[in-house]
């Protein structure tokens, strides 16, 4: 069994922010960067499926500058066989489309039985890259999935709804599979499987060489949230609240004028 599992470097949602000089990214002078979080669960299920299915083989692929490899070490070290970088210094300049065609492009003609995403990545948030990469190579796709099993050739999943409701789905492999949160417990990689994996191929693959779709939209411009005025907390006797909370909204609004 191939399987391929795609994965992001982006920013620790935890740093601080600032628009780049362009007004359309984030500047990306004084940030940490780890694994999507979202595709650790793509690769822990890659991995899974590996150690079920004898012979099977992991590879992850990641599209970004040199830096990225440092992330595809950590998929590496936890288990995944190969790595297949696609050097693209202006990967935050390619919309959706067109990383999913990079994608399948690299795909076509590797004959994967199952292709691992995350849902979404946590930078640009559009949810779409997996269902188009499916998409692009005619194949069955199931997203969001919060329970994977696969025997005999079939992958038996749950995917998250809305309000918390869970849709059954079977399809025949091979076929793309994006990956929610709490679908599994993502591995910590262990000392040995970190040297391990310094060992293992990583192949880099100009971008050039694998984008054959022209981009279909494009960033005119990012910017933060306008702050608006901040709330105002009321505390005390629940008799003397209702007295003041009428009287803020005679004077402050039009609600009871």
């Amino acid at each position: 069994m191939k399987i391929m599992v795609c994965i992001k470097q982006v920013p620790d949602m935890e740093s601080k922010f600032k628009i780049d000089a362009g007004g359309t990214w984030y500047a990306k002078t004084d940030l940490a960067w780890r694994m999507n979080e979202y595709d650790e669960y793509a690769v822990e299920q890659a991995v899974q499926l590996k150690e079920q299915v004898k012979d099977a083989d992991v590879t992850v692929l990641c599209i970004g500058p040199d830096q990225v490899k440092e992330t595809m070490k950590k998929a590496l070290a936890m288990g995944c066989d190969r790595g297949a970088h696609v050097a693209d210094d202006n990967v935050e300049g390619k919309e959706p489309f067109q990383i999913a065609g990079i994608i399948a492009e690299y795909a076509k003609d590797k004959n994967f039985d199952v292709i691992f995403t995350g849902m979404q990545s946590q930078d640009r948030g559009s949810g779409q890259v997996g269902i188009l990469v499916a998409e692009m190579l005619g194949l069955p796709s199931v997203s969001t999935v919060v329970h994977f099993a696969y025997a005999g050739g079939a992958i038996e999943a749950k995917r998250e709804l809305e309000g918390g409701v869970k849709a059954c789905v079977k399809v025949q492999a091979p076929a793309v599979v994006t990956c929610q949160l709490g679908l599994n417990t993502p591995r910590y990689p262990t000392l040995p499987n970190i040297m391990k994996a310094k060992k293992k191929e990583l192949l880099s693959t100009p971008v050039q060489d694998l984008l054959k779709v022209d981009a279909r939209q494009e960033t005119a411009k990012m910017y933060f949230p306008e702050k608006k005025g901040g709330g105002q907390i009321l505390e005390g006797d629940v008799a003397e609240l209702a007295d003041k909370l009428i009287r803020i909204l005679k004077e402050k609004t039009a609600v009871l004028a």
